[in-house]
């Protein structure tokens, strides 16, 4: 497999690159409009074919690349399923996978942070969490119809029942942390270690935090998997 972490300065945000190398197929796991030069560049110097442009969810900080990237290279847009998406050309639900070669990719519902998101589980040992589990953090839950509750049971009984040494590739980091393991975010994550359901809600419900800028932009495009408004 190879695999590569690619950041958005502008927006914090990890796109994730990962490929057979037998065939050459790859997919690019929540892309940014903005780094789609980058990304093209990228996948012709390592000689790769790309097949899927993969979504965790429906983003409200940053305009997808999948439409761009799409139009240049006639990939496929994939969505979880119960995403509001017509342009998709595939939802993905739970438990479903995605293969390329030998590389096999799990999608984990994961809902809270938005009410469609996966998590992605790729050959068993790197787990792309998007924006619900984050390196000593977790996504938000007070928009498109976030629940800190679904969050908490969704992080707990579906996340950290994985293996400790499994390695945690987040949607984001504003710390300039990379990656973390299922082991550690038990141990050292502060809105989850030690806190019951009902004291995770309680957090969640007063962090107060201001509203993305690109929230009134991103979500209407994304919605129509990056493409400017018709």
């Amino acid at each position: 497999m190879l695999f590569r972490q690619l950041f958005d300065p502008e927006t914090s945000t990890y796109t994730y690159l990962i490929a057979d190398r037998a065939t050459k197929f790859a997919v690019l796991v929540d892309p940014v409009l903005e780094q789609v030069e980058r990304d093209i560049k990228l996948l012709n110097e390592l000689g790769l074919t790309l097949k899927y442009c993969l979504e965790t969810h429906i983003h409200a900080d940053h305009i997808t690349g999948t439409a761009k990237l799409r139009e240049l290279t006639g990939c496929q847009g994939i969505v979880p399923e119960n995403a509001q998406v017509a342009c998709a050309d595939r939802l993905m639900k739970d438990s479903e996978i995605l293969e390329l070669g030998t590389v096999k990719i799990e999608a984990i519902a994961t809902p809270g942070h938005t009410d469609s998101h996966n998590a992605y589980l790729v050959n068993g040992t790197h787990l792309l969490t998007g924006d619900a589990l984050l390196i000593r953090g977790c996504g938000r839950t007070d928009f498109q119809s976030g629940n800190a509750e679904v969050m908490y049971d969704g992080i707990t009984q579906r996340l950290f029942t994985l293996p400790d040494e499994t390695l945690v590739y987040p949607g984001h980091d504003y710390r300039g942390q990379t990656v973390s393991t299922i082991g550690e975010e038990k141990q050292w994550n502060p809105r989850l270690t030690g806190r019951s359901r009902s004291e995770f809600v309680q957090l969640m419900a007063n962090l107060n935090l201001p509203q993305p800028n690109k929230i009134q932009q991103a979500v209407p495009a994304n919605q129509r998997c990056g493409s400017a408004a018709a």
